[in-house]
């Protein structure tokens, strides 16, 4: 019995010695085999990819019970870029001894239980190399637990404090266990990812739940063999997915792969100690990101001794750039980005002092300085405020730009704050305005990245705010509230409050800018603290003594917080009882908007809108556009996972008739982001006030009598009052306020004085004048780096996958020019008016737009990815000779004629496979993804040395589209002409929709090409003269045997509609009024002639000619165009017939003297007794070319389709053969009837809703009553 109990003991010992949580003797040696790879690529068959592979051995040897080193050798470095089967990787000996220089030092980490602590290592190991041993060591991170077969916790890892899934396999005759883990790298408490650059998109969840534009998967597979020390892993395989599309990954993705794995190879007692210099802690196992500025994606370079690299950049880019856009050294830019963000303080310095005398090299240099996005910009613009040694632009430019784009962490938002009470950003007031403005934007991206925001950040502007309140300072009160605005700190509620009536705590009086700057300051507070938002403008919105214009914008804030079904309601139940139409009609115009809305954000608003409208249209849903309105246009596709909206905003008042603000806004909507695009607003606080109520003399029919009723108007402009603004202004971009300006009465006073003709030698126009006849040459290019977003993300392995998106431009103008006056001017600019000046100038206008897109790993040591890459150049060059004589209403222009092909536009775009080190910059590869885009012999990547050309032997899929196309429209007269060009290469799947059919290679070109002429063009000679001129004998006879054509066409319209004999009668008589005004030999008033010339041979082109005859209540008009040259006669004749305000008709003849081909049309209004007022039209056509004809049948039929979509019916029935006529009915002061007769068919419907104003609407009654016959009888 002794013996039995004792072999249990033994036997209960001997399993109780074996566990299977890891563990390592720090008595022992643990070699292991280590290999790591990464690819890109979008996963399909012979499609490029780029990757890299780590090899090396492993060494973990113990120091103490819970301390080891780890130490690396026989490091191998590999890289990949081809088409996976026909390409290896292929080994970077360099690369791979700089790696391996500081991965053989030593590295120190805590271990126990399974769970690694602490890092360690030499102060000079770089963290990128630290990375790397985290995804080695990240092997040793795993939890056993043998009580439990499946089980989850969170835990620490590589990619943050995620939650992860075990389950565990035990082989029963080797006492192995298999242990799977799966990392929800989607569901983690602090994840190893980063943004940069997108502050201002604001991220929309509900959007994000239509799909996912980058999703992930982590998978690890251990093989732990239990000892006495603990579990000890023999061998581990990690894998990493993901899957990137710019759309849904749904449809179609780029895809990275990351595997690693790790062999035991053998384990020995420690013969030695691991000797060691100084270390110090590099942090736990969770991912550290490096400081990545200067690590641009796309592109790589030495960075060593970056001033002089910089300087000769500037140099070379303005020398390139200086009359065109010289698309070949765009990219450079990004270059001269990343040297001015890795050069020290000392060298902006140096460069300052080098370029500040050039006037180019300086206007380089500060466009482009302002990336560097850390203290140094902020130190280098303290120094040129303090020394006064910018304009007031380059002042406002810079600090707007580096402001904007810096980085909004705790000690910059601080440092920033001195521009606000330096004495030079006082100097200039719109230099003011942008530091308020910027600094109030710099808080905003600041709170984005950090919650709670501190006070401290935006107490600055509370206090300029509180200042100018106190003050009754009406100006600093709107700068300090648009500052709030910008900054969008929910701690300025209470500051903005003390604005606003019925909501502060004592009552204020405050001008309407004031107000609607308050109202306007929460429009960012909406998203980050909603209900007190709506609290504060439900308030306002319902204080009824508020003018109008203030209620309706506390409205727009209102439902900028997306407020729910019961507020929704609320409103919706005191709109019933409101008395002001101006705020019912925006109020009801903009819920009718968002009841239509499909963009992501707006699914509950939506439905509440939808609610409240059918409440409240039986009452408001007639209102007329004489009230105010806004309107909201959006759309939405979950394919894409992109959308747009657009708003539109025009806020009126019942005491005025001119609005008081009029706005317009958009937002761009993109993978689970919103993006506010540019936004514009007026306000006419001083017009308003010119206007009153009611303009003397204006009808509203937009007629040349309301213009000169308006134009009346302004002309008191002078009764203005001094301290109020006649017109103010502001723009936004990304949701924040970036300009702002007031135009007052003394402005437009300046203005008038400059331009008048009394003027004198004191006018700046009389500069540029003296200035343009000495000669001038100006120009100007800005480089401009619209966004760089940027996305970092931890891998298993310990490199940064990145997906960032660059989008940089170059804008350039030159403009030479000479003039001369004759004869010259004495003292008075009007003086002109009498003088013949002319003009020769050439020129240059337009940009070049670079935009990429990057998906892969990027370290300062090296890159692999995919990358998205387009250049988009738009040009405009001129050269010119132009007269121009006022007093003979005469322009002349000459331009030479086109010898040299060019690109007005273009487009082009890849996607690649790139690979780039950096001790081997110049051998960068890029390889085109769908290698079939080669076989066109342009589409050559060069990068150095190193020519990609990926070779594909295998058969063309069915899926492959090559359209390759060129339409030219030229003329042989004028010898020149405009082709467009495109050509795509694409390979895609339709599973993989719309991905797939966005990749390839792509070429667009809109060009302006010579063409041959029919004789040697030496320049295009256009005149245009309005003054007084005869025509001949020859076409005054044109003119009357147009008269008789004309009157032919009408009496055949005539029998072909049911009217009587006396209402053609009446119409006939207009007819003869002309044809004796023709007799009076009537002068041109206008004439037009586009003439090619050839040295001493008569000219080629045409001229066209306008002739005006009014007759008592008829305006006639002709136009006769006719081509200039030999052994021609072709001639084109329009007669125009206005009979009062409604009665038009036109008879067009052209071809051989006018004879050829043939076609009438005619409108007409009125009210025939009995009936409704109408509006009717008709077009009738006797001969017209074949190519018209075909056309015509085309468009006939699609119109029964399209008239089914828009509610119309349709009628089979046998009209006139060779006519179009309609009919529009003013069924009721909202509705029209309308019908549409065809030859075969016609089209109708019935009640049709328009709200149109009602006094329009009677007045349209009164002018028509008495119209019949004359009118609607011809039709």
């Amino acid at each position: 019995m002794r013996g039995l109990i004792l072999c249990c003991l033994v036997a209960l010992t001997t399993c109780q010695s074996v566990r299977y949580e890891l563990g390592l003797n720090p008595k022992k040696t643990y070699e292991y085999r280590y290999e790591g790879v990464v690819n890109f690529g979008l996963g399909m068959p012979n499609l490029a990819e780029s990757g890299v592979r780590m090899s090396c051995k492993v060494k973990i040897v113990g120091a103490s019970a819970q301390t080891f080193f780890l130490q690396i050798s026989d490091l191998g470095f590999e890289e990949f870029n081809g088409v996976p089967g026909k390409s290896g990787f292929t080994a970077s000996p360099k690369l791979t001894q700089r790696i391996a220089a500081q991965l053989v030092k030593p590295f120190m980490f805590d271990f126990a239980g399974g769970h690694v602590g602490d890092i360690r290592a030499s102060a000079e190991i770089s963290d990128t190399v630290v990375n790397i041993v985290r995804g080695i060591l990240g092997f040793l991170q795993v939890t056993v637990k043998t009580t439990q077969r499946i089980y989850e916790l969170e835990e620490t890892g590589i990619h943050g404090k995620c939650l992860s899934n075990y389950a565990t396999e035990e082989n029963m005759e080797t006492k192995d266990m298999t242990i799977t883990q799966v990392v929800d790298v989607s569901n983690c408490r602090e994840k190893a990812a980063i943004y940069r650059g997108m502050a201002t998109a604001v991220i929309d969840r509900i959007s994000q739940q239509r799909g996912e534009s980058v999703i992930s998967t982590v998978r690890y597979v251990y093989t732990v063999k239990p000892t006495a020390e603990g579990g000890l892993i023999t061998r581990a395989h990690g894998l990493e997915r993901q899957h990137f599309s710019p759309f849904n990954v749904k449809g179609g993705s780029f895809k990275m792969q990351a595997t690693k794995e790790i062999v035991l190879l053998n384990v020995s007692d420690t013969a030695r100690a691991v000797m060691f210099g100084p270390m110090e802690s590099k942090g736990n196992l969770i991912y550290k990101f490096v400081h990545a500025e200067a690590n641009v994606p796309i592109m790589m370079q030495n960075l060593d001794d970056p001033v002089p690299k910089a300087i000769e950049l500037i140099k070379s880019l303005a020398k390139a750039n200086s009359y065109n856009i010289d698309s070949a050294t765009t990219e450079d830019v990004i270059k001269l980005y990343q040297l001015l963000r890795v050069m020290p303080y000392e060298g902006l310095d140096v460069m300052w002092k080098q370029f500040a005398g050039n006037e180019e090299h300086r206007r380089w240099f500060l466009d482009t300085v302002v990336e560097i996005s850390d203290a140094r910009i902020l130190k280098f613009l303290e120094m040129r405020f303090q020394a006064g040694d910018l304009s007031w632009g380059e002042a406002l430019q810079t600090l707007l730009l580096a402001l904007n784009h810096l980085q909004a962490i705790p000690e910059l938002v601080e440092m920033a704050k001195m521009f606000l009470s330096m004495p030079f950003s006082k100097s200039n007031i719109y230099v003011w305005h942008t530091v308020v403005l910027a600094y109030g934007s710099l808080v905003y991206k600041h709170c984005a990245y950090y919650t709670p925001c501190p006070v401290a950040a935006v107490q600055p502007l509370l206090d300029m705010a509180t200042e100018a309140l106190r003050n009754n300072n009406e100006a600093d009160m709107v700068l300090a509230l648009r500052g709030l605005g910008n900054a969008g700190h929910p701690g300025s509620i209470k500051t903005i409050m003390r604005f606003l009536p019925g909501v502060a705590a004592t009552p204020v009086v405050l001008p309407p800018p004031v107000l609607s700057a308050a109202v306007q300051s929460v429009r960012l507070i909406a998203a980050r603290d909603p209900h007190s938002v709506q609290d504060i403008t439900m308030s306002l919105f319902l204080q009824k003594d508020l003018p109008a214009e203030i209620r309706m914008l506390a409205f727009m804030m209102l439902f900028d917080t997306k407020p729910p079904m019961a507020l929704v309601s609320t409103v919706t139940t005191h709109l019933l009882e409101e008395k002001d139409l101006h705020v019912v009609s925006f109020a009801f115009s903009y819920l009718t908007s968002l009841a239509r809305s499909i963009t992501p954000d707006n699914p509950f608003l939506s439905t509440s809108c939808n609610v409240a409208v059918k409440i409240l249209a039986p009452k408001f849903g007639r209102l007329s556009y004489h009230y105010s309105k806004a309107m909201r246009m959006d759309w939405f596709n979950d394919d894409f996972l992109i959308g747009t909206a657009t708003e539109v905003f025009m806020l009126k008042s019942a005491t005025d008739i001119f609005p008081t603000e009029f706005m317009t806004k958009g937002k761009f909507y993109s993978i689970g982001r919103i993006l506010q695009l540019m936004e514009l607003g007026i306000r006419a606080e001083g017009l308003k006030e010119l206007f009153g109520s009611s303009i003397p003399g204006f009808k509203g029919d937009l007629s040349f009598s309301d213009f000169q009723a308006v134009f009346r108007v302004l002309q008191n402009w002078e009764i203005l009052p001094n301290d109020k603004p006649v017109l103010s202004a502001y723009s936004r971009a990304s949701g924040q306020e970036w300009f702002y300006a007031d135009f007052n009465k003394e402005w437009i006073h300046n203005f008038i004085k400059a331009v008048s003709p009394s003027a004198g030698k004191d006018s700046p126009v009389w500069a540029v004048i003296e200035n343009l006849q000495k000669g001038i040459s100006w120009h100007r290019t800005k480089a401009f780096l619209i966004f760089e977003a940027r996305y970092f993300q931890a891998t298993t392995l310990g490199l940064p996958l990145e997906i960032s998106k660059y989008y940089e431009t170059i804008n350039g103008i030159t403009v030479n020019a000479k003039a001369a006056v004759n004869p010259p001017l004495m003292d008075r600019l009007g003086q002109l008016l009498t003088s013949e000046i002319s003009l020769e100038t050439d020129g240059f206008i337009g940009f070049t737009k670079d935009f990429w897109v990057y998906y892969g790993i990027n370290t300062e040591l090296f890159q692999c990815g995919s990358e998205f890459k387009s250049k988009t150049p738009i040009a405009v060059p001129w050269k010119m000779a132009a007269k121009i004589n006022i007093q003979e209403k005469k322009f002349e222009l000459d331009i030479p004629s086109c010898k040299n092909e060019f690109d007005l536009f273009a487009v082009r775009s890849n996607v690649y496979a790139v690979s780039r080190n950096t001790e081997e910059p110049a051998l960068a590869k890029m390889t085109p993804i769908m290698p079939s885009a080669m076989d066109s012999n342009d589409e050559v990547v060069h990068m150095g040395p190193a020519i990609v050309r990926p070779e594909s032997t295998e058969t063309l899929a069915p899926n492959t589209w090559h359209p390759n196309s060129r339409m030219c429209l030229d003329s042989k007269l004028y010898g020149a002409g405009v082709c467009v060009e495109s050509e795509l290469r694409r390979e895609y799947y339709h599973e993989e929709y719309p991905l797939y059919y966005f990749l390839g290679y792509t070429r667009l070109a809109l060009k302006v090409v010579p063409a041959q002429a029919i004789k040697p063009v030496d320049k295009i000679h256009l005149e245009v003269n309005a003054g007084p001129s005869r025509y001949p004998m020859s076409t005054r006879e044109l003119l009357r045997t147009l008269k008789k054509l004309s009157r032919e066409a009408v009496q055949r319209l005539d029998r072909s509609s049911d009217s009587a004999s006396s209402q053609r009668g009446s119409h006939h008589s207009h007819h003869n009024v002309l044809m004796e005004g023709l007799d009076s030999a009537p002068q041109a008033v206008f004439n037009i002639k586009a003439l090619a010339m050839s040295g001493d041979q008569k000219p080629e082109g045409f001229d066209a000619a306008v002739y005006y005859m009014p007759e008592a209540n008829v305006q006639s008009t002709q136009l006769i165009m006719s081509q200039v040259g030999e052994d021609t006669n072709w001639k084109m004749c329009m007669d125009t017939i206005v009979n009062g305000h409604t009665d038009i008709k036109a008879h067009i003849r052209w071809g051989a003297e006018c004879q050829s081909y043939e076609m009438s049309l005619g409108t007409a209004t009125g009210r025939l007794p009995g009936s409704k007022p109408t509006v009717k039209a008709k077009l009738h056509w006797t001969r017209i070319p074949e190519t018209m004809a075909e056309f015509g049948k085309r468009i006939e039929s699609y119109i029964p389709g399209m008239a089914l979509l828009l509610g119309f019916y349709q009628q089979h029935e046998r009209n006139a053969k060779q006519e179009v006529s309609a009919s529009v009915v003013a069924a009721s002061a909202d509705s029209i009837d309308v019908k549409i007769k065809f030859p075969e068919y016609t089209v109708f419907r019935q009640a049709i809703p328009v709200p149109l104003p009602p006094a329009s609407f009677q007045e349209f009654q009164l002018d028509n009553q008495n119209t019949t016959a004359s009118s609607l009888g011809y039709l």
